[in-house]
């Protein structure tokens, strides 16, 4: 087979084969334990890989030799009007181990799916019916007409920024609802998204300059391999990403948290605010008492079930009378748990991120960031003196 192995072409080639890979793993995982997030990611991920094949191939020697240009023509690779949807339904499923995929979430994929339809029409009327070249050119292909790129960019650039949106809203109901926000953050998520935004802002003003001067199709590899830079980094974060089953979040859950009246509250009741002491009362046994911190994945939603209301109120609660969100609150109790634990001969021996497991807290970034926030100073700082 011919593959003319230069810089360009080897380059792409080994990002196309571990994105392969890649998908091949998240597929299996997400068959596996069930999971609409990884199933989702790892189409995205063999997408990419063919997204970059056409560049890959084009160094390689293909598109200045038969019968591989034909190929390369008549078979579509670029799909990147499916990589906005998968992106976004990705976004919602990761970050709501519930959620499945409705009917109306189908119709995200329409446009994909018409220029596939479209293709296979090309294929069809060109090879079967006419027998030669008629609805395609045979000069140029069709998955870089100008049109095309328009269309994917402007629909990849529409979703970023839902995506954007969505995780931004997501993050602060985490704060609302997780006592482990910080690794429930997925802060490689935040970075993947606005490195994205940039490369498709960067995409769309070459389009722009296109209109008015000849760009050499050169300048367009460093595009596809930023690209394959930045889709190889979510693949390995979200494969090493420790699986979160809690994970709950829609729109209007942050909406209800956020609610500065309750709708089943006396107005004089709020005004006062003598309703909170009660809630107060039984939260504190919760923590002192029962110690319930020590759970990792400790929610809001389970302090209330315990406590025996909703987490719109204890939330409300929480915030009034200690000045702290959800995650906050419970932090401080861990960092407490950490401090009396390191004054226990028999925790002398044990490093400080075995003695924050065994407080509750369930990452080191999580644990290092409320210990600061509440001592002063970092974890190792405390311990030398």
């Amino acid at each position: 087979m011919l593959f003319q192995f230069g810089l360009r072409s080897s380059l792409l080639l080994i990002f196309f084969t571990h994105l392969l890979v890649y998908a091949f793993l998240f597929w299996k995982r997400g068959i596996q334990q069930e999971r609409l997030s990884d199933k989702l990611l790892g189409t995205f991920l063999f997408l990419s890989a063919l997204f970059i094949f056409p560049w890959m191939s084009g160094f390689a020697g293909w598109y200045d030799t038969q019968p591989y240009r034909e190929v390369l023509f008549y078979t579509p690779f670029i799909h990147a009007l499916f990589f906005g949807p998968l992106l976004y339904l990705y976004l919602k499923s990761l970050t709501n181990a519930h959620y499945r995929l409705q009917m109306r979430d189908w119709l995200h994929f329409l446009p994909g799916a018409l220029y596939i339809l479209w293709a296979l029409l090309v294929v069809v009327t060109d090879k079967l019916i006419v027998g030669h070249y008629y609805l395609m050119n045979g000069d140029t292909d069709p998955d870089f007409d100008n049109w095309y790129n328009w269309a994917w960019s402007a629909s990849l650039m529409v979703y970023l920024v839902l995506s954007i949106r969505y995780y931004r809203q997501y993050v602060i109901f985490s704060w609302f609802e997780f006592s482990f926000a910080d690794a429930a953050s997925f802060k490689w998520l935040r970075n993947f998204l606005y490195a994205f935004a940039v490369l498709t802002i960067l995409l769309l003003s070459e389009h722009i300059l296109g209109l008015f001067m000849e760009l050499f199709y050169v300048k367009s590899w460093y595009y596809f391999f930023a690209f394959a830079i930045i889709i190889y980094y979510v693949a390995i974060s979200a494969y090493a990403a420790k699986p979160i089953i809690k994970l709950n979040f829609e729109p209007a859950l942050l909406l209800s948290y956020q609610e500065p009246l309750l709708l089943d509250t006396p107005v004089a009741v709020v005004e006062d605010q003598s309703w909170m002491e009660e809630w107060k009362a039984k939260i504190e046994e919760l923590m002192d008492i029962q110690k319930v911190y020590l759970e990792p994945e400790l929610t809001l939603t389970e302090l209330a079930r315990k406590a025996g209301t909703n987490a719109s109120l204890l939330s409300k609660v929480i915030n009034k009378t200690y000045g702290l969100n959800f995650s906050d609150y419970v932090n401080r109790y861990r960092v407490n748990e950490v401090i009396r634990l390191l004054e226990q001969p028999a925790y002398q021996n044990f490093t400080l991120l075995a003695v924050a497991y065994d407080a509750g807290f369930n990452s080191k970034s999580t644990f290092n960031r409320a210990f600061k926030k509440v001592t002063g100073v970092i974890p190792k700082d405390y311990q030398k003196h």
